[in-house]
């Protein structure tokens, strides 16, 4: 092949693999925009969880107006206590007391700020429209409205709310930016120390030293979260050391899950921690509320580390009764079986005679021998 020929060659290949790159960068955007946009587009809530305390004569013509279109799923309570117990437990986002003469509705942006102003807007619609079917009935009585009855008509809806987000993240927007810090600080910590374990021998004392150093990975981050934290005073009002175990949790869940993939999989294992960056905070519930997502996304969602990290954080910073076993359960989980199988893949190689103890290095330098004899016998003969 002349000159010619193979600049020719070199010019088609780099037009083939830059029309590859292309191709693969434009395919994987059309899936990331489906994706989001599926799961963000128009959120509507399904059954959001909210309280009602109400008479029953009350109460059928309300429950009709929430839970038509399934938008809400209605929980009875017998007073505004028991209401208010219930929200800082976590059963519902919020709801209304219609058992007296002044309606309440009770609502917690720190569960949500999205959940709370459509508990808002409904709240007033509901109220709004008792005051005219009020108003129609004295109408058609032909009896003229006591003065007191038309105070409370035509007196604003009162909203309470129990758990208000703090002043220094009013959007309530802090928990998404801590997951995706975690998810992306994780996989590249995962991919880095992939690269740097293999170096030593394989042996348990290497499976036990690339596990201790996911942990102590794993702490550091947890540190690093809540100095920065610290920075914009959120969750001031937290336990540090509560907050300092679940941050470490989270991290070591997507970092070992991570490290566990690659060390199956090989590098392609790395993608995991990619989708957990990519994918999983957009289901976390950090953002978009898990009801506000499609069943898959939230069922998905609440079942990644990503997902149960941000409920688990949540409750600890605003929601001290609630009940955050079930995440840590999850987080454990993904954190042990990663472990696991970073012990396990380190340690099984050796007990077979084909498996190397020696240096990566000598390794190396024995197959660099191999592939050179060949070319050195080749000169000879020719």
């Amino acid at each position: 092949m002349t000159e010619e020929q193979q600049q020719i060659e070199s010019v088609w290949r780099f037009r083939r693999f830059a029309l590859a790159v292309c191709m693969i960068g434009m395919l994987v955007q059309l899936g990331l925009t489906a994706y989001y946009l599926g799961m963000g587009h128009r959120a509507a809530p399904h059954e959001l969880p909210v309280g009602l305390v109400s008479t029953a004569a009350k109460r059928t013509a309300v429950v009709m107006q929430l839970e038509q279109a399934g938008a809400f799923r209605v929980t009875d309570y017998a007073s505004s206590d028991a209401l208010k117990a219930g929200i800082m437990r976590r059963e519902v986002y919020g709801g209304v007391d219609i058992s007296g003469y002044q309606p309440r509705l009770y609502v917690a942006s720190a569960a949500g700020p999205a959940a709370a102003s459509l508990l808002r807007t409904t709240y007033v619609g509901v109220v709004q429209q008792q005051a005219t079917a009020a108003l129609a009935d004295w109408a058609k009585q032909g009896e003229r409205m006591p003065v007191a009855q038309a105070q409370i008509l035509a007196t604003p809806p009162v909203v309470i709310d129990v758990v208000p987000l703090p002043r220094d993240d009013t959007n309530g927007v802090s928990l998404g930016f801590i997951t995706q810090a975690l998810a992306l600080g994780g996989t590249i910590a995962s991919m880095g120390l992939g690269r740097l374990i293999p170096r030593a021998k394989r042996s348990w004392r290497r499976g036990i030293a690339h596990v201790t150093t996911l942990i102590a990975y794993a702490i550091g981050s947890a540190v690093v979260v809540l100095w920065s934290m610290g920075w914009f005073g959120v969750g001031r009002a937290a336990d540090r050391w509560e907050m300092l175990g679940i941050f470490t949790l989270i991290s070591l869940a997507i970092t070992a899950s991570t490290a566990g993939a690659v060390a199956l999989l090989g590098p392609p294992g790395a993608l995991i921690g990619a989708l957990y960056f990519t994918l999983g905070t957009v289901i976390s519930g950090a953002s978009i509320l898990p009801e506000f997502l499609p069943a898959f996304g939230r069922h998905v969602g609440e079942n990644l580390p990503t997902g149960a990290g941000v409920q688990a954080v949540r409750d600890d910073l605003y929601f001290p009764d609630a009940p955050v076993a079930g995440h840590l359960t999850v987080l454990a989980l993904y954190a042990g079986l990663g472990c696991l199988v970073v012990l396990v893949t380190n340690i099984l190689p050796n007990r077979s005679d084909h498996t190397s103890e020696v240096e990566l290095e000598l390794v190396e330098r024995l197959e660099g021998a191999e592939r050179r004899e060949p070319v050195m016998v080749a000169a000879q003969i020719s």
